[in-house]
């Protein structure tokens, strides 16, 4: 891979413009350099350069480039988001270099979620590989494009536990499970930031939304959230704390509030366990506009009294907005912020750009000048077969019915469907710098594995939507949505025929990329009216009828699972997405991606996941009783359930066995069960355990996620698959909030997903 090819040393400052000598030079990266370094900094500082390192600003129509390097200038910029070009960047860490008292550089920083300028699958598509080396790969290439364009931090990885999927950024998670978001999260820090957030070919991370934004109520954007301190606990923190475990050096603090306190005002939140519970040394950045937002929240009362509450609960940057600087002074003068506090602040800023390296040399992530790009886009610039073999391994086959995949190449296929031919839609939400011309649509992918073994007919069919508001509300800011201005009826008719001419159809549907996204919650989570009617003409013409679902989100798919021969969920798989595709429905890819969000089967289900507790009265399917907890008018249980995914050949699971009945708390215990390939091709799949608090002082959920492997086997093939457990994996936060393992009965499940599993036991003594 590109990126682990040697590169050289970082640019001489010789080469860079004149700067302070004594500011820049060969600092040692530890912690006890940095604090001496900063300390002395700090004392050099004006209280106006110090309030200026705490702003964060957005380059765009409110804020122009030219402003910018005004405000950069008189030392009222600490960092700058959403610029990505090295010349760009170079020109505003001149005017740093040139113009400004202290010289201290400017960090930058971009929404690097999925893939910089190669776009990978979306973050619930990487969480359904169910495979770390993955996420590594993802994270290393990331990191690698974003810093060679200058870039400095990223805002990702996002670890918020989403459980509603009418939520649209449960697209930018790794799905409902704490323990995989942990693992997932944890992993993203560590190949981003590398040994070092100053390495050239690294970037420093900030882990967000903090604290619960996937639970806000109803899956409404921006909305409530509360819960019990248990709950908090045990399902949404441990994914931040293992982000920063692994060592980022950002933590972006969530939009909502909290058990009625929002975030960003939250001082038991970002110092009493962000601080001195958990000891984080680095930088908490507000959400875009959160500080203005707390006085429609209601806990301020104008916008000086916002800039003294955020800074007080201990919010170090503020982005996008000015209120710091123009409120801070005179709060200062006033006594309301004490200088103490702005200097904790200012400390968190000026730590996180020497951790990075901009004190040994602010042009560390741009190299010499004439190294910039020619062409900022250029093909050379893209890790695609990286890219595809990600994309292959997020890709999850819920149905497939008398084998009706992997396609033949050969005879007439029509492919159809407003999503078939998009290249937009395919990189999904949060793209970065992705460019959609470079991105591969199903339609390419399917014409270019075939060649000319194939007749392959497109027509759309349908447009995303019929909803002229929703078409107007996805299409706010660009013309995200293309609308074909065809009657519906003569959209069908063309994809009928088209149909009737073929051997098989397989028709791309679901969710356009900005359905998936910020803001965007939705009532209800089917595929749209306008692609159902599309799904029945197809199905009617009796032709075998291949779904490829594009979706951020579960979806409700109860009549789509009952009308499709086949059904393939592709999420949005990124620049090489058509390319992975066509390479499963082909068979040259045997499938083995997992569901990371349960799917349900209606919106009034929600939420539905794996890991709940039990009731005193728990509904059994075997044996139905009226009064349990269930619903009386639909199946209970979800559609497709968390871990679930087939293959292309199948696989046997043997009986638990446990290395020992018993567990004493210094030790630990081996599950193990032997897999099968029973099928006639060679294949992977992931072997989960879950682990089950059989009886505790409070109620346990009936199973947590606690190990799992992906094994390829070839027929015939068996293979052992053992999970160690040890108390850590038996710990939890109990009534009285201790963290802590009970003696007891645990059960231990191993399977294929969260409900085909087989049984074993041991007992912690």
């Amino acid at each position: 891979m590109k990126w682990l090819c040697s590169v050289g040393v970082a640019v001489s400052l010789a080469l860079q413009p004149a700067m302070a000598d004594e500011m820049f030079g060969n600092h040692p990266l530890t912690p006890e350099a940095r604090d001496a370094f900063v300390t002395a900094l700090l004392k050099k500082m004006t209280v106006d350069e110090k309030i200026g390192q705490l702003r964060l600003i957005s380059v765009g129509p409110d804020n122009p480039k030219e402003a910018i390097r005004e405000m950069i200038k008189d030392g009222q910029v600490g960092a700058i988001f959403n610029t990505v070009t090295r010349k760009d960047i170079r020109a505003m860490q001149d005017q740093v270099m040139q113009l400004s008292r202290l010289k201290i550089p400017l960090f930058f920083a971009y929404d690097v979620v999925h893939g910089q300028r190669t776009v990978f699958p979306i973050s619930l598509g990487l969480a359904s590989s169910f495979n770390l080396d993955a996420v590594r790969t993802v994270g290393r290439i990331s990191a690698y494009e974003a810093a060679d364009d200058g870039l400095n931090m990223t805002w990702a990885p996002m670890v918020d536990v989403s459980r509603d999927p009418r939520w649209g950024r449960a697209s930018e998670g790794f799905g409902e499970d704490t323990w995989l978001t942990s693992m997932m999260g944890k992993t993203m820090v560590e190949a981003m930031q590398g040994k070092s957030p100053a390495e050239r070919y690294s970037v420093m991370t900030s882990v967000k939304h903090y604290a619960a934004y996937g639970a806000v109520e109803g899956g409404k954007e921006y909305n409530t959230v509360d819960m019990s301190p248990q709950r908090l606990f045990n399902d949404y923190m441990p994914p931040y704390k293992a982000g920063l475990d692994a060592g980022s050096g950002g933590v972006m603090v969530a939009l909502n509030s909290l058990n009625g306190t929002p975030a960003t005002s939250d001082t038991w939140l970002l110092k009493d366990v962000l601080r001195k519970e958990w000891g984080f040394k680095g930088i908490t950045i507000s959400d875009h506009g959160a500080i203005k937002e707390l006085i429609k929240h209601g806990v301020a009362s104008d916008p000086s009294d916002a800039v003294r509450v955020a800074l007080k609960a201990g919010i170090d940057m503020s982005m996008s907005d000015e209120y710091y600087s123009k409120y801070l002074p005179e709060l200062i003068k006033s006594g309301k912020v004490t200088m103490a506090e702005v200097d904790d602040a200012t400390r968190h800023v000026l730590n996180v750009k020497y951790d990075m390296g901009l004190f040994n040399d602010p042009y560390s992530h741009l190299g010499p000048k004439d190294t910039d790009p020619q062409d900022t886009n250029a093909e050379s610039r893209l890790h695609r077969s990286d890219a595809r073999e990600v994309a292959r391994e997020s890709l999850v086959l819920l149905k497939n019915r008398l084998n009706t995949l992997p396609l033949k190449k050969s005879g007439t296929i029509a492919v159809v469907g407003p999503l078939a031919d998009s290249k937009r839609d395919v990189m999904g939400s949060w793209s970065a710098a992705g460019v959609a011309d470079q991105s591969v649509p199903v339609l390419d992918g399917i014409k270019t594995a075939v060649g000319d073994n194939a007749n392959v007919i497109y027509a759309k069919g349908a447009n995303i939507t019929n909803d002229k508001d929703i078409v107007n509300f996805l299409n706010l800011y660009e013309e995200a949505v293309k609308v074909d201005t065809r009657s519906p009826q003569a959209m069908i008719d063309e994809a009928v025929a088209a149909a009737k001419q073929s051997d098989v159809v397989v028709a791309v549907v679901g969710e356009a990329q900005g359905m998936a996204h910020e803001a965007s919650s939705r009532t209800e989570i089917s595929i749209p009216q306008s692609q159902k009617d599309l799904i029945a003409a197809l199905k009617a013409t009796g032709k075998p009828l291949v779904l490829v679902l594009m979706n951020g989100r579960p979806l409700t798919l109860v009549q789509e699972d009952q009308q499709a021969d086949a059904m393939l969920e592709t999420w949005f798989a990124g620049t090489e997405g058509g390319n992975a595709i066509a390479d499963v429905l082909f068979g040259d890819y045997n499938p083995s991606g997992k569901l990371p969000m349960s799917f349900p089967r209606s919106v009034g289900q929600i939420p539905t996941y794996y890991s709940h507790l039990n009731t005193g009265r728990p509904y059994n399917a075997d044996k139905p009783n009226k009064y349990t907890s269930r619903y009386f008018d639909e199946a209970n249980g979800p559609l497709y359930p968390f871990g679930y995914g087939l293959s292309y050949t199948t696989f046997n699971v043997s009986d638990v066995k446990m290395s020992s009945a018993t567990m004493k708390a210094d030790g630990s215990v081996t599950a193990s069960v032997d897999v099968t390939n029973t099928g006639k091709r060679e294949g992977a799949t992931v072997i989960q355990m879950y682990v089950q608090d059989v009886t505790a002082s409070m109620s346990r959920p009936v199973k947590q996620l606690r190990g799992f492997e992906k094994v390829t086997l070839k027929p015939g093939e068996t293979q052992t698959v053992s999970f160690p457990i040890d108390v850590n994996a038996l710990k939890f936060w109990n009534q009285q909030m201790k963290y802590a393992a009970e003696p007891g009965k645990f059960n231990v499940f191993i399977g294929v997903d969260s409900a085909r599993v087989k049984q074993g036991e041991f007992e912690l003594q």
